[in-house]
């Protein structure tokens, strides 16, 4: 948006007030508002063009100035115009009248924007009106975003804000209540409100990427350390946290809309070069606390480029792109325990030290678009991501133990929007197959090292996990925007999708053999002191004989409806009145049929502890007939604006939704796998071993070479039948669907250039998924009479079977958080920008954020509701970038965050199992510049430096940045001690505090070098 502001403020006055504003917490802050964004993050304009209360103009034709896209509204008997689903883009309009075309000057409009811009010409504006010279500056152009809490991101600011890892996600956390977190492994996640990350979703040209399988919310970003979509492909983004329209489905907390670039009628391109390694990074507090110990090699390489422009001017344009990533990550391989050390074998000796482990992730993304009239658009799309990797991470476990890493995606979208003078059309078709795939580099006998104590020394041979997981599939939406009745825009639409989920899950193939170094020492042959030559106990997967398959696949069916009326009801209120209902077919899930050696295993006959159980086993147990598909999905999403004072200067918004998500595949699946393919474990008869006893029994045997080989394996599961130790699982038949209720009420103002909001919002979620344990004692009792113990009754399993486990809902959060933020955006006249924002959220939760094993007690309702641990009490984000002479470019990013509330077992007078929660100010608080509120605090800065070219173009340059991550080298550490038992001072503090030197994602001090050219 260009704003008329005479002379530009200085540098030092641009610097001052980016730093101001982005330190500021205690502003009183209030905006703008009305109808809400649409899904498929293109901008919606509407306004007036009137002259001396007349209709000042026939016609109102909007143009993109990049690419000749067209579009034409007729205006209204009353002035009034709509120009619906527009890209975000540069734009200028031309206004038909009597006397010709009279034209404005160029503005910007936003992803998800709702723009008004009315033409009021006043006497003081006939002559603009006369000659066709229209500025459209900052009071013209109003921007409304209705009871929707969220932020958006600009090109500008995922280009220049500091970051190293190229993911344009980590800038969403600039919304209230949303949180980008990093790994120690490198691996990013964006949750919201109190509820884990599996939640989210994001739309990307209007199609969700949710992924129905694994955790982490969207495809391609469970156990990966890659980056989701291109960064140089998305134009820009709008982060949702709570209150989004009855277009958004599959997502109860944060929900993302960003649009992609487009070519246009010039030519452009870039390429880039990132760099950083050792050199460029401080030391770790674990480097630091060993100062022999040399800094872990550490590369990072990334690289790419994008090009676009014209097919056929006006008519058909090209953009293709691509990013690529080379990491070398660090590795630290050192015994788990020091015990029998200075024994190990000299075959071990260079198993040790700092090794590095290799990451690979290739991005495509390209799209073409066809603009054959001024009422049609066309686009075809395609984005592929192919990663390839190392899994293997610091600890005990040698390098042969690592796993093949890989992910593959292949998504396309074909797009065509057809308009009239009253509506807009958008059909869309759209292909997805995403595979999810780690499995072993060697496939051999793994061994596991102990000391005497059965602690870990070191583990080699083949690694344990083995997986192929994805989700392939096609759909069909259509959306239908209709502005024909006055005061309304009513939109519709439709979405049908089949896709086939499929889970393979071989974990241990690898069979793991236990060794206790420290048996009899003196009786080993040609091993000193370490013994490998007599295990204990051995672990492996294998067909349970019971039925089932370790290769599940569901051919699911989804459709989703919904209605959306944006209604002004006067000039100063608007109602966004929308409901949507969604439905999702698993047939694994409603026609699954409980195999009948699981039924046998739970009957009273075989197993009688359930006969006195609280809960009844035939809710779990199915004939293919009593499940049925949720039906009950009904969302309504209500907002509201409106206009305090005639000015629209002070706009009072709030809203009310409920919003499904889904219960994802790999929990449902586990009724057919884990009872197909089952861990089985054997004990071996070791003379003179006194603490790995084990009493002869058909899973007790004498040790006999032969057990090591396939052979001998098979003879132990055949010597105890189909059985075997096999766990059960089983999930209820009236399975229920989580969702989250929301509402949300702020007030919004704009103070000359910034737009400042402070609200409140409340997100509850309910039904969430979780595993119970089904086991009972005799008497049908979970816990012992006290003042026994109160121990979860794993001992209690039916005979020759394993633990049941219950798939159930029950998990809930609650959110409740009060917010400032302050936006300022940039423009030609004003070239910075900034947007900070506090959050202050009291968030409760039933059990440990993100943990679905609930094996404590026997039902959710037994577990106490307390503050969440996944969640800051204080959280505070700012970034921003200015324009410095010489055509430079500074920009920051600060992150503060409180410390993490803890919870843990412990044991009540009676023996009863509690869990508490840290109550005093044990978890470590550190100063920043006024206060020791926060653990987390990062500051990141980037210096930009533009060289112009002078030939190519106007725009050819070459850019030189260094970017400075953690600039202060703050040691943001993550490890503090769990266990509530520890209320008074031992070797592990008191229950809260700080241990260990892991800092978890949180980086050093680090430097990245970049290079780039662009025309």
């Amino acid at each position: 948006m260009f704003i008329s502001l005479g002379n530009r403020t200085s540098v030092t006055g641009r610097l001052a007030a980016a730093l101001i504003l982005g330190t500021a917490t205690g502003a009183l802050a209030v905006g703008m508002a009305a109808p809400a964004h649409a899904q498929d993050a293109n901008a919606n304009l509407r306004g007036s063009v009137t002259l001396n209360g007349a209709p000042a103009a026939t016609e109102v034709v909007v143009i993109d100035v990049n690419s000749g896209f067209r579009r034409t509204a007729t205006v209204r008997p009353d002035g009034s115009f709509d120009v619906p689903s527009l890209r975000p883009s540069t734009y200028r309009i031309e206004l038909q009248t009597a006397e010709g075309v009279k034209r404005t000057d160029e503005f910007t409009l936003i992803a998800g924007q709702n723009a008004v811009l009315d033409f009021d010409f006043t006497p003081e504006e006939q002559a603009a009106y006369d000659t066709g010279e229209i500025i459209v500056t900052g009071s013209r152009l109003k921007s409304f975003e209705g009871g929707e809490v969220g932020v958006n991101i600009t090109n500008r600011e995922i280009e220049q804000l500091p970051q190293n890892n190229r993911n344009f996600l980590a800038f969403a956390d600039l919304a209230p209540g949303v949180q980008f977190v990093t790994g120690a492994n490198g691996q990013s996640r964006l949750q919201g409100g109190a509820q884990d990350s599996r939640t989210v979703n994001i739309f990307i040209d209007g199609v969700g990427q949710k992924d129905y399988v694994l955790k982490n919310g969207v495809t391609g970003q469970d156990s990966t350390q890659g980056n989701p979509f291109p960064q140089l492909a998305v134009g820009e983004y709008r982060v949702i946290s709570s209150n989004y329209k009855a277009e958004f489905d599959q997502v109860s907390s944060v929900a993302i809309t960003a649009a992609t670039k487009s070519g246009t009628n010039e030519f452009h391109g870039e390429a880039f070069v990132d760099f950083t390694n050792q050199s460029l990074r401080s030391r770790t507090p674990v480097e630091d606390a060993s100062l022999t110990r040399e800094k872990s090699k550490t590369r990072d390489f990334q690289f790419g480029g994008a090009l676009g422009g014209p097919i056929v001017k006006d008519l058909a344009h090209f953009f293709v792109t691509y990013e690529g990533k080379r990491q070398q990550v660090p590795v630290e391989i050192f015994p788990g325990i020091t015990d029998n050390t200075q024994n190990l074998p000299a075959s071990f000796a260079g198993e040790f030290g700092n090794f590095n482990r290799t990451f690979n992730e290739d991005l495509y993304f390209g799209k073409i678009d066809i603009l054959p009239t001024d009422k049609d658009l066309f686009e075809a799309s395609l984005k592929v991501r192919i990663e390839t990797g190392e899994g293997i991470n610091n600890g005990s476990n040698l390098r042969e133990t690592a796993v093949n890493q890989g992910i593959d995606e292949y998504r396309g979208l074909l797009r065509w929007e057809h308009r009239s003078d009253s509506f807009v059309n958008d059909l869309k078709l759209t292909y997805e197959d995403v595979s999810w795939s780690p499995n072993p580099v060697l496939f051999e006998n793994a061994s596991v090292f102990q000391d005497a104590q059965g602690r870990q020394i070191i583990r080699t041979g083949g690694g344990a996990n083995f997986q192929d997981k994805g989700q392939t599939g096609y759909g069909i939406q259509n959306d239908f925007t209709y502005f024909g009745l006055e005061g309304h825009s009513i939109k519709f639409g439709a979405k049908a999708k089949w896709v086939e989920l499929n889970s393979l899950s071989l974990i241990n193939t690898n069979p793991v053999f236990v060794y206790n170094t420290q048996y009899n020492p003196a009786a080993m042959n040609n091993t000193g002191t370490f013994n490998t030559s007599v295990p204990y106990q051995v672990q492996f997967g294998f067909d349970s004989g019971l039925g089932g398959d370790p290769v599940v696949t569901s051919k699911n069916f989804q459709l989703g409806l919904y209605v959306q009326d944006d209604w002004e009801i006067t000039d100063r209120l608007t109602l966004n009145l929308g409901i949507r209902w969604d439905y999702d077919r698993t047939p694994q899930y409603v026609d699954f049929v409980t195999t009948p050696s699981a039924i046998q295993a739970v009957s009273p006959a075989n197993y009688p502890n359930l006969v006195n159980a609280d809960y009844d086993i035939n809710d779990y147990i199915s004939d293919g007939s009593q499940r049925k598909t949720f039906t009950g999905a009904f969302q309504p999403r209500i907002g509201f604006s409106y206009i305090l004072d005639e000015e629209s200067s002070f706009v009072l918004f709030g809203g009310f939704g409920r919003s499904y998500d889904r219960n994802q595949f790999d929990f449902i699946q586990q009724e057919t796998s884990v009872g197909a393919f089952s861990t089985r474990t054997f004990r071996f008869q070791v003379p003179g071993d006194t603490r790995n006893t084990c009493v002869p029994s058909p899973t007790c045997v004498a040790w006999d070479p032969i057990y090591l080989t396939e052979e001998g394996r098979t003879q132990l599961v055949n010597s105890v039948g189909p059985q075997g130790g096999a766990e059960l699982r089983f999930i209820n038949n009236d399975l229920k669907v989580p969702y989250s209720d929301q509402f949300s009420l702020g007030l919004r103002r704009r103070f000359g250039l910034v737009d400042g909001e402070v609200g409140y919002q409340h997100i509850e979620s309910r039904d969430g998924f979780a595993w119970l344990l089904g086991n009972r004692r005799p008497d049908g009792s979970f816990f012992a009479p006290a003042p026994a113990n109160q121990d979860s009754p794993f001992g209690f399993a039916p005979p020759g079977r394993g633990a049941i486990i219950l798939g159930d809902n029950g998990l809930s959060t609650s959110a409740d958080s009060a917010y400032l933020k302050l936006t300022k955006r940039y423009s030609p006249s004003s070239p910075w920008n900034v947007t900070a924002t506090y959050t202050y959220t009291e968030a409760e939760e039933n059990r440990a954020f993100g943990e679905t094993f609930s094996l404590d007690f026997p039902t959710i309702a037994d577990y106490p509701t307390l503050r969440s641990s996944g969640v800051s009490r204080h959280r505070f984000v700012a970034a921003g970038a200015a324009d410095l002479p010489w055509d430079f470019t500074l920009s920051a990013k600060v992150t503060l965050a409180s410390p993490p509330y803890l919870k843990g077992f412990s044991t009540g007078p009676n023996g009863e199992r509690i869990i508490l929660g840290t109550v005093g100010d044990n978890t470590e608080r550190f100063p920043f510049i006024v206060t020791d509120t926060w653990a987390l605090r990062q500051v990141d800065l980037a210096l930009t430096k533009y060289i112009t070219l002078g030939f190519l173009n106007e725009d050819a340059r070459i850019r030189l940045r260094v970017d400075a991550i953690n600039v202060f080298d703050y040691k943001n550490f993550t490890n503090y001690n769990g266990n509530a038992r520890d209320v008074v001072d031992d070797a592990n503090g008191v229950f809260g505090s700080l241990t260990g030197l892991g800092t978890g994602g949180n980086p050093p001090r680090t430097f990245k070098f970049s290079a780039g050219f662009s025309f």
